[in-house]
């Protein structure tokens, strides 16, 4: 499957201003109906885009996320086994010879520090950079609120977190795996790339 070509945001495409100030009556308060930033198309007034992003932003490509999110998985993964480590270098770990509690409290160990890494990696990253992660970084992307405000580490946290991770977990685990891989493969045929968390916090991918 190849990668969809990113496509160069026109002033009538939905990203939002650099301004944090929303407008009296809805950032799209000229376009009735709408509660989000209007679709391509739909008009209404058009805010500029976010500081330093340019004039047309292209949005991601399926692949270039897909990268990320592999990379990201990796570090993710080797920061837990660092963190295990450590563990086990102060003597928190425990003896192997314990039995059943010894296995028990070894994974109670091993989930906490993947669960740490996992949950504070992207939001800390994303906030200290506006949108990107490491992985983010090496495929040359980045993601952005539409209504332009800066990305938080309570923003991402709700992205990253709250919606990607444990709501889009907690339903895929109800649906057999369905959600999450819809969730994956959904900016192969959305308009503007996004996936279905972007649709639940109203956030892009742009290339930087």
């Amino acid at each position: 499957m190849s990668e969809r070509p990113g496509r160069g945001l026109t002033p009538g495409d939905p990203l939002g201003g650099s301004s944090p100030e929303r407008p009296s009556g809805g950032l799209w308060s000229g376009t009735p109906g709408y509660t989000t930033p209007a679709p391509p198309g739909a008009g209404g007034p058009q805010p500029s885009l976010p500081a330093g992003l340019g004039d047309r932003p292209v949005l991601s490509g399926w692949w270039r996320r897909v990268g990320a999110q592999l990379i990201d998985g990796t570090i993710i993964f080797v920061g837990a086994l660092i963190i295990l480590g450590i563990l086990g270098a102060l003597g928190l770990s425990v003896d192997s010879n314990g039995g059943a509690v010894a296995l028990i409290v070894a994974a109670l160990i091993a989930v906490f520090a993947i669960t740490v890494v996992a949950f504070l990696y992207a939001p800390i990253l994303m906030s200290r950079t506006n949108g990107q992660t490491l992985g983010r970084m090496a495929l040359g992307i980045r993601v952005i609120r539409a209504d332009g405000r800066r990305m938080t580490f309570w923003f991402a946290m709700l992205r990253e977190v709250v919606v990607k991770a444990l709501l889009v977990g907690v339903i895929s685990s109800a649906t057999f795996g369905l959600a999450s891989v819809l969730d994956a493969l959904w900016p192969l045929w959305d308009e503007e790339n996004r996936a279905l968390h972007d649709l639940v916090v109203n956030t892009r991918v742009i290339r930087t």
